[in-house]
């Protein structure tokens, strides 16, 4: 059940399940750039069945849904803010669980404070191609017709693969904007693949050597060379490919993913 007081944490709009851990440590959700909490209401709905009252915290990020925005979206200070959220409602160290660029976020938030696991849903932490695509576009990002880079990054997401009530929930618990584009884009636009890297790179060492669990969840096989560096950096990661899923394994199979957070 959400809980009805306190519908902001540290500044960020949030929705609260749950009120006894039993002993299982809080997951805190984190949606995809542009979407909102809304986004895991499949998966909250196939927990609560197999894990009920879990305590879980889905939040919108800054500049999504109802949280206010920002003039920075830094990503290291909008982990600042979502550590804030998660210390303002009390949690013990939590599995931080983000989506795309929630899953980078996660990343980072468990690389820099307390967390008890991670679940990276689709998101690579190696700009690649993304990378030289982003920076190629900026011209027209930064121009009138910005939201053409978009609808061209929506059109490789495999949205097509999602049952109908999934792909309403793509089309409309999103709010697509220059600004937030540009500032959670901001990182990839100033700096080098291979300077990102080497931070990300950083971040996997210290969640290994905590001794933090990571999961990947993937809609497609992962590349092999992206493979082999992750489990170079994390060896005991736990990669699951949920076939026919695209960008949104969260919502093509919601109760696998439920099944990931509760074990």
């Amino acid at each position: 059940m959400v809980d009805p007081d306190g519908r902001y944490l540290g500044g960020l709009a949030a929705d609260r399940h749950g009120t006894d851990d039993g002993g299982r440590p809080p997951l805190v959700l984190l949606h995809g750039l542009t979407y909102d909490r809304r986004q895991w209401g499949p998966v909250l709905r196939e927990l609560a069945a197999i894990d009920p009252d879990r305590r879980v915290i889905a939040v919108d990020l800054p500049g999504h849904g109802d949280s206010p925005g920002r003039e920075s979206y830094d990503t290291g200070e909008v982990v600042e803010v979502l550590h804030g959220a998660v210390t303002e409602a009390g949690l013990d160290p939590p599995i931080v669980v983000g989506h795309s660029l929630g899953g980078m976020l996660a990343t980072i938030y468990a690389a820099r404070y307390p967390a008890r696991g991670v679940v990276n849903v689709d998101q690579p932490l190696l700009v690649g191609a993304f990378g030289t695509v982003v920076r190629r576009a900026e011209p027209v990002l930064r121009g009138p017709q910005w939201q053409q880079v978009w609808e061209t990054m929506l059109a490789r997401m495999e949205i097509d693969l999602l049952p109908e009530p999934a792909r309403e929930l793509v089309r409309t618990a999103t709010t697509p904007r220059q600004d937030l584009l540009l500032g959670y884009w901001g990182e990839v636009l100033a700096n080098s693949a291979e300077a990102l890297g080497e931070e990300r790179t950083r971040d996997l060492a210290q969640i290994r050597s905590r001794g933090i669990p990571y999961d990947y969840v993937v809609g497609n096989e992962p590349d092999p060379a992206y493979r082999r560096w992750l489990e170079s950096a994390l060896p005991d990661v736990t990669i699951t490919v949920v076939p026919e899923s695209g960008h949104f394994p969260h919502l093509a199979r919601p109760a696998e993913v439920a099944r990931i957070l509760a074990r």
